[in-house]
């Protein structure tokens, strides 16, 4: 049996989940840069992957929810702890450290952008003409924010992290019959170690002051803006393709900048405030096309065509066939209305 999920090419994320996780993921660049005050930059992230993963783990076990056996389920849970904990964790931190929170939150949502060509290549996700006019949009978005922030080694860290959280929603694909409370749990238990020896081996032993404004921030990073987040994100990954899904973090950077503004006092410069509104742009060319249903799915009978293009297994369905036409008593058909 295979561990890759099938998809529907018609399946959408549900636009509800979708925005709360983008909020939320945009609250972090703000409460990220507010913590930054109070830990050093990667033990802070350390933190956040560590409390996330006691928090799904913990949850896990409560709910008797299956533990990753086997070498390959171990092998999948480790390489997304390497993705989503250690290296997306410890470089979006690094990022936000050297770049403003609109200019991070932009540049570290670029997971659109990278994950058409393996998505197409690994799971024969083939972008329609339209998604890929507006990835290409979203490219120029990204680089009139990064071109005008200098670069440098913040806009590099933070494509690193897009990078590697594209690189876990890849493989959240091929989490096949694992539990998605134990996957995300036990993946950043195994992340917050790894980024414990890049924090160890950077900046020492960590000197954290401890207060009431930091434990809830980092309350909030890991179990809403972490455990929350991927636990939907990796039901979102296992149902929908996965260019549409990483579409809509481009609304990430809409609420970061929001409450940027609101919360750090930041003002957008004209590059950033421009790029992000062709970034949004972008996003709606990808997601804002218009739903066309083929003939076959109006049709109050299903086709062979039609139960490949349905988010519901063909098993749990029911295929509803035209009732018989009452025959004559010399064999010919009846038809309704005849003499």
């Amino acid at each position: 049996m295979t561990d890759i999920a099938a998809v529907s090419a018609d399946a959408r994320p549900s636009t509800i989940r979708m925005i709360w996780i983008a909020a939320a993921l945009g609250g972090c660049f703000v409460l990220i840069r507010s913590g930054l005050a109070d830990a050093p930059t990667l033990w802070f992230a350390t933190l956040r992957a560590l409390l996330a993963g006691i928090v799904l783990v913990g949850l896990a076990t409560a709910r008797h929810r299956p533990v990753p056996h086997g070498a390959r389920q171990w092998g999948i849970v480790a390489a997304l702890g390497l993705a989503n904990g250690t290296i997306g964790l410890g470089a979006m931190y690094l990022g936000a450290a050297h770049l403003s929170t609109g200019v991070a939150s932009v540049v570290a949502n670029a997971q659109p952008l990278l994950i058409v060509l393996p998505a197409w290549a690994l799971y024969r996700e083939r972008p329609t003409r339209r998604v890929i006019t507006g990835l290409v949009v979203g490219i120029v978005g990204l680089i009139i924010v990064a071109i005008p922030a200098g670069g440098g080694s913040g806009a590099v860290l933070s494509l690193s992290s897009a990078a590697a959280a594209t690189t876990g929603t890849l493989i959240a694909r091929r989490l096949g019959t694992l539990d998605n409370l134990a996957a995300a749990g036990w993946s950043f238990l195994l992340g917050a170690v790894g980024l414990a020896g890049w924090s160890a081996a950077t900046e020492g032993v960590p000197q954290i002051h401890w207060n009431v404004q930091f434990v809830a921030i980092l309350a909030f990073l890991g179990i809403i803006g972490t455990a929350a987040v991927y636990v939907a994100w990796f039901k979102e990954a296992r149902r929908c393709p996965l260019y549409r899904l990483a579409a809509w973090t481009f609304a990430v950077p809409l609420f970061g900048l929001a409450l940027a503004v609101v919360v750090n006092g930041e003002r957008p410069s004209l590059a950033t405030a421009s790029g992000l509104f062709v970034v949004l742009v972008s996003m709606w060319i990808v997601l804002g096309g218009r739903r066309q249903r083929r003939a076959a799915d109006r049709s109050p009978f299903l086709t062979a065509e039609s139960l490949t293009e349905t988010d519901t297994p063909p098993d749990d369905r029911t295929i509803i066939a035209p009732p018989p036409r009452p025959e004559c008593p010399g064999g010919g058909h009846k038809f309704p209305g005849s003499g």
